[in-house]
Protein backbone atom coordinates (compact mmCIF):
# COMPACT_ATOMS: atom_id res chain seq x y z
CA UNK A 1 0.00 0.00 0.00
CA UNK A 2 0.61 3.17 -0.35
CA UNK A 3 -0.52 5.66 2.82
CA UNK A 4 -0.45 9.08 2.81
CA UNK A 5 -1.44 12.24 4.49
CA UNK A 6 -3.39 14.83 2.78
CA UNK A 7 -5.74 17.72 3.14
CA UNK A 8 -8.80 18.57 1.02
CA UNK A 9 -8.48 21.70 -0.91
CA UNK A 10 -10.91 24.48 0.14
CA UNK A 11 -12.59 22.67 3.40
CA UNK A 12 -10.17 24.07 5.46
CA UNK A 13 -10.11 20.86 6.92
CA UNK A 14 -7.24 19.34 8.91
CA UNK A 15 -4.89 16.65 7.96
CA UNK A 16 -6.57 12.89 6.80
CA UNK A 17 -5.26 9.64 6.05
CA UNK A 18 -5.49 8.22 2.88
CA UNK A 19 -4.08 5.09 0.41
CA UNK A 20 -3.33 5.71 -3.19
CA UNK A 21 -5.04 3.61 -5.89
CA UNK A 22 -2.33 1.67 -8.01
CA UNK A 23 0.54 4.27 -7.77
CA UNK A 24 1.54 7.71 -7.70
CA UNK A 25 -0.79 10.29 -9.15
CA UNK A 26 -3.84 8.44 -9.16
CA UNK A 27 -7.14 9.25 -6.74
CA UNK A 28 -6.64 8.46 -3.28
CA UNK A 29 -8.87 6.60 -0.66
CA UNK A 30 -10.13 8.95 2.07
CA UNK A 31 -9.80 6.17 5.04
CA UNK A 32 -12.17 8.15 7.49
CA UNK A 33 -14.93 8.66 4.97
CA UNK A 34 -14.87 4.83 4.80
CA UNK A 35 -14.59 4.44 8.34
CA UNK A 36 -15.51 7.01 10.59
CA UNK A 37 -13.68 5.55 13.39
CA UNK A 38 -10.42 5.08 11.23
CA UNK A 39 -7.41 7.62 13.03
CA UNK A 40 -6.45 10.86 11.04
CA UNK A 41 -2.79 10.84 10.83
CA UNK A 42 -0.06 8.67 10.27
CA UNK A 43 1.27 7.86 13.86
CA UNK A 44 -2.33 7.24 15.39
CA UNK A 45 -2.57 4.08 12.20
CA UNK A 46 0.89 3.15 12.85
CA UNK A 47 -0.24 2.68 16.71
CA UNK A 48 -2.73 0.87 15.83
CA UNK A 49 -0.46 -1.70 14.22
CA UNK A 50 -1.45 -4.93 11.93
CA UNK A 51 -4.99 -3.97 12.78
CA UNK A 52 -4.88 -0.51 11.51
CA UNK A 53 -2.86 -1.70 7.94
CA UNK A 54 -5.24 -3.94 7.37
CA UNK A 55 -8.35 -1.84 8.27
CA UNK A 56 -6.78 0.44 5.66
CA UNK A 57 -6.39 -2.62 3.04
CA UNK A 58 -9.82 -3.45 3.41
CA UNK A 59 -10.49 0.57 2.58
CA UNK A 60 -8.43 0.22 -0.51
CA UNK A 61 -10.23 -2.89 -1.45
CA UNK A 62 -13.77 -1.23 -1.86
CA UNK A 63 -13.26 1.34 -4.14
CA UNK A 64 -15.22 3.58 -2.45
CA UNK A 65 -14.55 7.65 -0.75
CA UNK A 66 -11.90 7.84 -3.48
CA UNK A 67 -10.63 12.04 -4.17
CA UNK A 68 -9.34 12.57 -7.04
CA UNK A 69 -5.89 14.22 -6.55
CA UNK A 70 -6.62 17.40 -8.09
CA UNK A 71 -8.75 17.79 -4.80
CA UNK A 72 -6.33 17.41 -2.09
CA UNK A 73 -2.75 18.92 -0.80
CA UNK A 74 -0.78 15.67 -0.16
CA UNK A 75 1.00 16.16 3.12
CA UNK A 76 4.60 14.73 4.65
CA UNK A 77 3.29 10.95 5.37
CA UNK A 78 4.26 11.55 8.54
CA UNK A 79 3.96 14.90 10.80
CA UNK A 80 5.46 14.97 14.37
CA UNK A 81 7.09 12.12 14.76
CA UNK A 82 8.80 11.57 18.17
CA UNK A 83 12.22 10.98 16.88
CA UNK A 84 13.80 11.62 13.37
CA UNK A 85 17.01 9.64 13.36
CA UNK A 86 19.65 10.55 10.53
CA UNK A 87 22.38 8.39 9.54
CA UNK A 88 25.69 10.11 8.41
CA UNK A 89 27.94 9.41 6.06
CA UNK A 90 26.52 6.02 4.74
CA UNK A 91 27.32 5.46 1.14
CA UNK A 92 31.05 4.58 0.47
CA UNK A 93 31.24 7.13 -2.42
CA UNK A 94 29.74 9.86 -0.60
CA UNK A 95 33.09 9.26 2.10
CA UNK A 96 35.69 9.06 -0.81
CA UNK A 97 34.25 12.00 -2.06
CA UNK A 98 35.09 14.02 1.09
CA UNK A 99 38.58 11.50 1.89
CA UNK A 100 36.54 10.14 5.08
CA UNK A 101 37.38 6.59 6.44
CA UNK A 102 34.51 4.62 5.84
CA UNK A 103 32.12 4.30 9.30
CA UNK A 104 32.54 0.86 11.06
CA UNK A 105 29.77 2.05 13.27
CA UNK A 106 26.37 3.99 12.23
CA UNK A 107 26.80 8.02 12.78
CA UNK A 108 23.49 9.35 14.33
CA UNK A 109 22.22 12.77 14.08
CA UNK A 110 18.75 14.25 14.36
CA UNK A 111 16.71 16.68 13.22
CA UNK A 112 13.55 18.29 15.18
CA UNK A 113 10.33 17.10 13.82
CA UNK A 114 9.16 20.77 12.95
CA UNK A 115 11.63 20.28 9.88
CA UNK A 116 9.43 18.46 8.34
CA UNK A 117 7.49 19.59 5.67
CA UNK A 118 5.51 18.08 2.35
CA UNK A 119 6.71 16.29 -0.88
CA UNK A 120 6.13 19.15 -2.92
CA UNK A 121 6.53 22.55 -0.35
CA UNK A 122 8.98 24.90 -0.43
CA UNK A 123 12.30 25.20 0.59
CA UNK A 124 12.88 28.38 2.91
CA UNK A 125 16.40 29.46 2.76
CA UNK A 126 17.31 30.86 6.06
CA UNK A 127 19.11 34.58 5.85
CA UNK A 128 21.44 32.71 8.61
CA UNK A 129 22.87 30.76 6.07
CA UNK A 130 24.84 30.99 2.89
CA UNK A 131 25.49 27.14 1.86
CA UNK A 132 22.20 25.63 1.72
CA UNK A 133 23.07 21.88 0.44
CA UNK A 134 20.91 18.97 -1.24
CA UNK A 135 20.98 15.45 0.04
CA UNK A 136 18.65 12.69 -1.22
CA UNK A 137 17.39 10.12 0.92
CA UNK A 138 15.88 6.66 1.18
CA UNK A 139 13.72 6.80 4.95
CA UNK A 140 11.40 4.65 6.23
CA UNK A 141 9.49 4.37 9.59
CA UNK A 142 8.89 2.34 12.14
CA UNK A 143 5.46 0.77 12.72
CA UNK A 144 5.99 -1.74 15.86
CA UNK A 145 8.69 0.09 18.75
CA UNK A 146 10.82 -1.76 20.75
CA UNK A 147 14.15 -1.71 22.55
CA UNK A 148 17.40 -3.84 21.93
CA UNK A 149 15.67 -5.18 18.18
CA UNK A 150 17.77 -7.84 16.98
CA UNK A 151 19.07 -7.66 13.12
CA UNK A 152 16.87 -10.48 12.36
CA UNK A 153 13.77 -9.53 13.68
CA UNK A 154 14.50 -5.34 12.85
CA UNK A 155 12.23 -5.31 9.23
CA UNK A 156 9.26 -6.88 11.54
CA UNK A 157 9.25 -3.21 12.65
CA UNK A 158 9.16 -1.23 10.39
CA UNK A 159 5.99 0.26 8.74
CA UNK A 160 7.24 0.91 5.25
CA UNK A 161 9.74 3.64 3.09
CA UNK A 162 9.78 7.04 1.60
CA UNK A 163 11.82 10.05 0.40
CA UNK A 164 13.52 12.46 2.32
CA UNK A 165 15.77 15.37 1.06
CA UNK A 166 17.99 15.92 4.06
CA UNK A 167 18.49 19.56 3.29
CA UNK A 168 21.44 20.78 5.12
CA UNK A 169 23.30 24.48 5.97
CA UNK A 170 27.17 23.42 5.76
CA UNK A 171 28.58 26.87 6.92
CA UNK A 172 26.63 25.81 10.52
CA UNK A 173 27.54 22.36 10.36
CA UNK A 174 30.89 22.00 9.14
CA UNK A 175 32.26 25.76 10.51
CA UNK A 176 29.94 26.94 13.43
CA UNK A 177 28.33 25.97 16.30
CA UNK A 178 31.62 23.88 17.33
CA UNK A 179 31.02 21.80 14.35
CA UNK A 180 28.27 19.82 15.61
CA UNK A 181 25.31 18.90 13.30
CA UNK A 182 22.46 19.42 14.35
CA UNK A 183 21.71 23.21 13.81
CA UNK A 184 22.87 22.89 10.44
CA UNK A 185 20.18 20.21 9.49
CA UNK A 186 17.05 21.52 11.26
CA UNK A 187 16.08 24.94 10.20
CA UNK A 188 12.19 25.03 9.11
CA UNK A 189 10.94 23.18 6.08
CA UNK A 190 14.91 21.32 6.04
CA UNK A 191 13.33 17.52 6.23
CA UNK A 192 10.66 17.23 2.80
CA UNK A 193 9.35 13.83 2.81
CA UNK A 194 6.89 11.86 0.71
CA UNK A 195 5.45 11.76 -1.49
CA UNK A 196 3.88 8.53 0.07
CA UNK A 197 4.44 5.91 2.76
CA UNK A 198 4.80 2.85 0.85
CA UNK A 199 4.66 -0.03 3.17
CA UNK A 200 7.61 -2.83 3.38
CA UNK A 201 5.55 -5.72 1.55
CA UNK A 202 5.07 -3.12 -1.31
CA UNK A 203 8.58 -2.47 -2.24
CA UNK A 204 10.71 -5.24 -3.41
CA UNK A 205 13.92 -4.97 -2.33
CA UNK A 206 14.89 -2.10 -0.22
CA UNK A 207 18.26 -3.10 -0.44
CA UNK A 208 18.46 -2.43 -4.09
CA UNK A 209 16.81 1.03 -5.00
CA UNK A 210 17.89 3.85 -7.26
CA UNK A 211 17.93 7.05 -6.00
CA UNK A 212 18.60 10.09 -7.49
CA UNK A 213 18.62 14.04 -7.34
CA UNK A 214 17.79 16.44 -9.69
CA UNK A 215 18.40 20.09 -9.42
CA UNK A 216 16.77 22.86 -12.33
CA UNK A 217 16.69 18.92 -14.05
CA UNK A 218 20.48 18.37 -13.98
CA UNK A 219 21.24 14.68 -12.27
CA UNK A 220 23.34 15.73 -9.22
CA UNK A 221 23.68 12.49 -6.93
CA UNK A 222 22.90 9.40 -8.56
CA UNK A 223 23.39 5.88 -6.85
CA UNK A 224 21.59 2.84 -5.44
CA UNK A 225 20.84 1.81 -2.13
CA UNK A 226 23.13 -1.62 -2.53
CA UNK A 227 26.15 1.25 -2.20
CA UNK A 228 24.62 1.64 1.66
CA UNK A 229 27.23 0.64 4.38
CA UNK A 230 24.58 -0.10 7.25
CA UNK A 231 21.19 -1.14 5.74
CA UNK A 232 17.72 -0.92 7.35
CA UNK A 233 18.04 -3.77 9.72
CA UNK A 234 21.16 -2.72 10.90
CA UNK A 235 20.14 0.58 11.51
CA UNK A 236 16.92 -0.23 13.53
CA UNK A 237 19.09 -2.67 15.55
CA UNK A 238 21.87 -0.43 16.52
CA UNK A 239 19.62 2.84 17.25
CA UNK A 240 17.64 0.49 19.50
CA UNK A 241 20.36 -0.61 21.66
CA UNK A 242 20.33 3.41 23.19
CA UNK A 243 16.69 4.61 22.79
CA UNK A 244 13.19 2.68 22.45
CA UNK A 245 11.53 3.27 18.63
CA UNK A 246 8.07 4.12 18.96
CA UNK A 247 5.29 4.02 15.84
CA UNK A 248 5.97 6.65 13.84
CA UNK A 249 9.88 7.26 14.05
CA UNK A 250 11.74 8.54 10.98
CA UNK A 251 14.56 7.23 9.99
CA UNK A 252 16.94 8.93 7.05
CA UNK A 253 19.35 6.56 6.07
CA UNK A 254 22.42 9.11 4.92
CA UNK A 255 22.53 10.37 1.04
CA UNK A 256 24.75 9.37 -1.55
CA UNK A 257 27.96 11.53 -3.83
CA UNK A 258 27.15 14.15 -5.55
CA UNK A 259 26.76 16.94 -2.69
CA UNK A 260 27.22 20.45 -3.44
CA UNK A 261 29.64 21.47 -0.48
CA UNK A 262 32.11 18.74 -2.20
CA UNK A 263 31.60 19.95 -5.72
CA UNK A 264 34.51 22.06 -6.96
CA UNK A 265 33.80 25.03 -6.82
CA UNK A 266 31.19 24.33 -3.88
CA UNK A 267 27.59 24.80 -5.34
CA UNK A 268 24.97 25.60 -3.11
CA UNK A 269 20.92 27.01 -3.65
CA UNK A 270 19.60 29.79 -4.50
CA UNK A 271 16.25 30.69 -4.50
CA UNK A 272 13.75 29.81 -7.86
CA UNK A 273 16.15 26.53 -7.70
CA UNK A 274 13.92 23.74 -8.07
CA UNK A 275 15.16 20.15 -6.08
CA UNK A 276 13.55 16.58 -7.18
CA UNK A 277 14.71 13.95 -5.33
CA UNK A 278 13.77 10.41 -6.64
CA UNK A 279 13.13 6.33 -5.54
CA UNK A 280 12.64 3.62 -7.55
CA UNK A 281 9.50 1.90 -6.20
CA UNK A 282 8.93 4.89 -4.08
CA UNK A 283 8.34 8.08 -6.39
CA UNK A 284 9.57 11.88 -5.95
CA UNK A 285 9.68 14.64 -3.91
CA UNK A 286 9.58 18.23 -5.53
CA UNK A 287 10.62 21.21 -3.80
CA UNK A 288 11.06 24.97 -4.88
CA UNK A 289 13.78 26.68 -3.09
CA UNK A 290 12.28 30.58 -2.37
Amino acid sequence: MRLVQFRRRGDGGGVRLGVEQGGEGLGVVDLKAFDPSMPSTMRELLELGDEGLERAQRALSSGRCVVERSDIQLLSPVSAPEKVVCVGMNYRDHCLEQNAPIPKEPIIFSKFPSAITGPYDDIVLPSESQEVDWEVELAFVIGRGGKHIKVEDALAHVAGFTVANDVSARDWQMKRNGKQWLLGKTFDSFCPLGPALVTTDSVKDPHSLGVRCLVNGDTVQSSNTDQMIFQTEALVAWVSKFVTLTPGDVFLTGTPPGVGVFRMPPIFLKKGDVVECQIDQLGSIINKVV
